[in-house]
Order: C-alpha cells, then sequence, then structure tokens
C-alpha cells in the first residue's frame, strides 16, 4: 500500500523534470565484499558513502529504487538548523552539555551541504535565508519562544510583528515573521545527484534496482538482493520509512520507532521575477509554526513550490489540487489563480518525539532514521557522524544514539488510526 502510493506521487514532480538523470546503474548480480554496505542512496546514504570512502573504506550502496528517489529528491529543498523536535529532548534526557552538542552539530549541517556543493562543483540551486512565520496571536507568543530559544543558542533572528512583517513577506495571513539567515534552501535532486556522482570519484559502487530483502547479521554482514549478495564488516541502514517496504525483516528492531508522513507540493507556472521580490524580498524559505504546517519557496525559475496538506493516513488526500492551491491562495491571493504544472508527493519519517534517531543493532550494524522534516541538513550530518564512528570516533555519534526513543503506540495494525485520530485534534488546535 505504502510503496504503490509513493510510486504514484512522484509521476508529476517539479524537481524531476528539471534535471538530467544518468543512466541506471546496473543492479547488483552475483556476491561482493565490502567493507561497508549502505542500504539507501538518498542523502543519509550517500553522505556516509563519500565520508566512508574519503576515510579509505570499500563502500556498496544499495538502492532499491534510483539514486534519491525517495525523500531526498522529493522534499521542499528547506536546509534547516535544528530539529523537528526543538532542544527540548536533548535537554531533558541528555543535559545542557549535549544539547548544546548537538545544536552544534546541526548548525555543522548546514556548513557541510555547502562544503560539499563547493568541493564538488555540485549546481543545486543553493540560497540562504529562512522564515519562521505565525498565523495567530497564540502562535505569535510561540514563536517569539522559540526565537528566544535559539537566540541562546548563538542564531540571531529578526522577529517582525504587525505591519513590520511585510519587510518580509507581502500576506495578510501572518501576524508575525522571524528570519535568520543560517538556514536556506536548494533544489534538492540536483544536490543528490551530485552527491551520488561525488561518491562515484571516490570508488564507492552504486546499484540501483537492488532492493535489500534479508539481512544476515554477525561478524560479517550479508546484504541480499534479488539477484546478488553483499559481504561486508560494517553496515548502514539508510531507508527510513521505506526501508521494511522491501525487507520486512532487515530491521524490525527500530521500524516501529519511525512512521511514514505523506506530505505533498504544488509547482505553480513560472511567475514574473519582480512578483517573487515583492512577495518574499529576501528570496527565503518560508515556514510556519502550526504542527500541520505549510511551507513554501521559490525556484530559480521563479516557480512557487508550495508544501503542506500531510497525510498520516497513507492514503493520497482526496481532491489535492483544489485543496493546495486553496491553501496558497489563502497566504497570496494573487497566486490563487496561478496555474499549477506539477503536484507531487512522498513519505518523510517520524519519530513519536521529531528528534533523530540513530544508533546500532549490535557492534556492526549502523541505523539512522526519524529526521522529521529537517531531512536536508540533518542527512548530511548523520552520514558523517556514523563514518566517523565506523572509524572509531564514536562521541558524536552517541550523543544521538544516547536519546531513548519510543515505538508508536498501537503496534503495526493500529498506530495509523491511532495517528489519524491525533492529527485531527491538531488540526482543531491550529485552527483556534
Amino acid at each position: 500500500m505504502l510503496l504503490d502510493s509513493d510510486t504514484q506521487l512522484n509521476q508529476n514532480s517539479y524537481y524531476e523534470a528539471s534535471v538530467s538523470r544518468p543512466s541506471a546503474a546496473p543492479p547488483l548480480a552475483g556476491a561482493i565484499q565490502a567493507d561497508v554496505v549502505v542500504v539507501g542512496a538518498g542523502f543519509s546514504g550517500l553522505s556516509a558513502a563519500i565520508e566512508l570512502a574519503e576515510r579509505g573504506y570499500s563502500v556498496a550502496v544499495l538502492e532499491a529504487d534510483r539514486v534519491c528517489a525517495g525523500a531526498s529528491g522529493r522534499n521542499g529543498g528547506q536546509a534547516i538548523v535544528g530539529f523537528a523536535s526543538g532542544q527540548s529532548p536533548f535537554e531533558q534526557q541528555l543535559g545542557p552539555q549535549a544539547a548544546r552538542s548537538a545544536f552544534d552539530m546541526s548548525l555543522e549541517g548546514i556548513e557541510l551541504i555547502d562544503q560539499r556543493i563547493a568541493r564538488h562543483n555540485i549546481a543545486c540551486d543553493r540560497v540562504s535565508g529562512y522564515l519562521y512565520v505565525a498565523d495567530s496571536l497564540r502562535k505569535a507568543k510561540a514563536l517569539e519562544a522559540e526565537m528566544k530559544g535559539m537566540a541562546s543558542y548563538g542564531i540571531k533572528t529578526d522577529l517582525t510583528t504587525g505591519q513590520d512583517v511585510a519587510r518580509h513577506i507581502q500576506s495578510d495571513a501572518y501576524c508575525a515573521a522571524a528570519y535568520e539567515s543560517v538556514s536556506g534552501h536548494l533544489h534538492p535532486l540536483k544536490y543528490g545527484l551530485g552527491l551520488a556522482r561525488a561518491a562515484q570519484a571516490l570508488g564507492v559502487q552504486i546499484f540501483e534496482h537492488s532492493a535489500v530483502i534479508g539481512l544476515d547479521r554477525g561478524a560479517t554482514l550479508v546484504a541480499r538482493t534479488a539477484k546478488g549478495q553483499v559481504h561486508a564488516r560494517f553496515g548502514v541502514l539508510a531507508g527510513n520509512c521505506m526501508l521494511g517496504e522491501y525487507g520486512p525483516k532487515v530491521a524490525p528492531d527500530v521500524n516501529s520507532r519511525i512512521m511514514p508522513v505523506g506530505t505533498y507540493i504544488v509547482g505553480t507556472s513560472p511567475l514574473d521575477a519582480a512578483l517573487c521580490q515583492q512577495l518574499i524580498p529576501s528570496g527565503a524559505a518560508v515556514c510556519d509554526n502550526n504542527f500541520v504546517l505549510d511551507y513554501f519557496r521559490f525556484s530559480a525559475d521563479h516557480r512557487m513550490l508550495f508544501g503542506g496538506r500531510v497525510s498520516y493516513s497513507t492514503r493520497t488526500p482526496a481532491d489535492l489540487e483544489n485543496t493546495m492551491r486553496a491553501r496558497l491562495g489563502r497566504i497570496f491571493p494573487q497566486l490563487g489563480r496561478v496555474g499549477v504544472d506539477y503536484l507531487w508527493g512522498g513519505f518523510v519519517d517520524i519519530s513519536m518525539n521529531r528528534a533523530p534517531d540513530f544508533g546500532r543493532l549490535g557492534d556492526n550494524l549502523y541505523y539512522l532514521q526519524g529526521f522529521s522534516g529537517h531531512g536536508v541538513a540533518l542527512t548530511g550530518l548523520a552520514g558523517k557522524l556514523v563514518a566517523e564512528s565506523i572509524a572509531g570516533q564514536a562521541e558524536r555519534f552517541d550523543v544521538f544514539a544516547a536519546l531513548k526513543h519510543r515505538d508508536f503506540p498501537g503496534g503495526a495494525l493500529l498506530r495509523t488510526p491511532s495517528l489519524v485520530l491525533g492529527m485531527l485534534y491538531h488540526r482543531i488546535r491550529d485552527a483556534l
């Protein structure tokens, strides 16, 4: 069900339409040896592969579909400092010193994007600047508190309210806005394909259409596909919520700690550049602070890429284009009737507390999941941390591995209905 929906949701993607993919890498055939096998050729898997190859490890990456065909190549393109959970899980579970270390590493995740763009010559429409917005007085107070929290971690923001909001965004929908220059946005598929080229240039073997259907654990790991095997000393599971769709028994230990959430984006027809400049003068990416949030930005060719309307049921919402158009028109009435050229979506993984879930299964199998909507930046950091840990420097990885995570309630049968009810509750709260 999830796999069928995911395939359908990528049929009309602006990102896919605006790149030229190379020919597909051949699927794995036969048995090969590697120091590390990475399952999943998204941002986290490719990042781990690059970091490991630079340290001299031989790496094989197994991808069930195409490189960045999942969340890495479909997301809103927003590279955000910090965590979807905020700092509370880190502060409460690990204390102030570890919380500061985790936040500083999230800043490193942003820096890592720019380093890789420069080092590997990746053209991906990178823009700095991020705008947090609130659409009610209650949400404005929450935004102010959030910005104070970010200031305590060294992130300066320009918080505006009332008429001053127009300095940042020309919309009557918002009563408060805060701008910061550390976060930003990019074309995620261009970036992901650039990471794949960089990995291959370093000697990483990437096998597409090579779903891992079984994984034998032990001193030597054996990752099995339909037509081949990889024998490796170490493994990295970077398939997120799609991992169990191909091999339900590959990582049942951790699959229950994340949940697939559908998110959807429309891409309008190209707009006048002056209008784009008028509506968001800084060119920043924008996101509100509702639980059921809207997020949007302008593309390099002046399209509005507008996302939101999440689904916890794995079913695509009915009349999606008109629903998204109405949401866009509420924020920018000028755009309520513009043409929509693209409509796509996909599933991201969330954890119960919205904090990233990184850890080990035994001594030599690592997993990276629970990015919860902050994956553009955090996945790169995750890949670097897991490579450090495999190379024997685990201190930074263990900051995240020390976080405790809970399974979603209800088990495999009831957790989706439970979350649908929870989502209804939060929609009602957002409307108040």
